[in-house]
């Protein structure tokens, strides 16, 4: 039973993050116009104008809310760090149910759905799916950015003792991808793209890759990415308008998709 959920897992989790991605080529018709609709899809270049851009937006008083609550998650979890990897490690079960995470919440597999979405989108000239592929490739970008650094300053040696812990990078690109798909469709899509992150910040516990206060300001790492690429997806709208004494200005916040 355990093996047949463990051979079934990444083809349903892959399913679930490309899914939200997917649903915005169903609301690109005519009968319902998100704002992403009118604009136009993210060449290439502005795709990593936009990655540039995104570095340079990171610096904001919700990032700062964003570390200061993972560090303080971070710190607490820290006490329970040896008892997290014991009882995850040595479960024979919970190890083939979570193998699977490190394949799902891989690099190229986010990457590889990400530019897949985006690369769909300016196929068929759906700028939804196009934006909404480019904010998940920028948030990953950023995201991988964001943990090498942090390794390479805190230098915490993994669990089985080798390479560098601190944060989990599979749990910072599976938050940012989970961040953008609930910023972009809600949380009908976000519950599930979250599931499916903390099923990967699991799997890297089980597998004595990372310790719990590893994936823990791993997620919020994630978040953080997540957040700061879906900041300029042209949703808040300015509009000049007439009033009795003058002129004015009109703010809108609308959802993309």
């Amino acid at each position: 039973m355990t093996s047949m959920l463990s051979r079934s897992v990444p083809a349903a989790l892959v399913a679930i993050v490309l899914g939200g991605a997917t649903s915005a080529l169903a609301q690109s018709d005519g009968r319902s116009r998100p704002a992403c609709q009118d604009q136009a899809a993210p060449s290439f270049g502005r795709l990593v104008a936009g990655t540039v851009g995104d570095f340079r937006r990171l610096p904001s008083r919700e990032t700062a809310m964003w570390l200061t609550a993972g560090g303080v998650a971070a710190l607490g979890a820290h006490s329970a760090d040896s008892h997290a990897t014991r009882t995850l490690s040595g479960s024979q079960p919970l190890h083939e149910a979570l193998e699977s995470g490190a394949v799902v919440g891989s690099t190229p597999v986010q990457l590889g759905a990400a530019f897949t979405t985006y690369a769909i989108g300016r196929a068929l000239n759906r700028p939804c799916a196009a934006r909404v592929g480019a904010d998940l490739v920028q948030a990953q970008l950023m995201a991988e950015v964001l943990t090498l650094a942090v390794k390479a300053a805190v230098r915490r040696t993994r669990p089985e003792g080798a390479g560098f812990s601190f944060p989990s990078g599979h749990a910072t690109i599976t938050f940012a991808s989970a961040t953008v798909l609930q910023q972009h469709f809600g949380w009908k899509v976000g519950v599930p793209a979250y599931a499916v992150a903390s099923y990967v910040a699991a799997s890297r516990v089980q597998m004595k890759r990372h310790y719990f206060s590893d994936v823990v300001f791993g997620a919020a790492l994630g978040i953080v990415a997540g957040r700061t690429a879906t900041l300029a997806n042209g949703r808040l709208l300015v509009a000049p308008i007439a009033t009795p004494g003058g002129a004015g200005a009109s703010f809108t916040w609308r959802g993309c998709c």
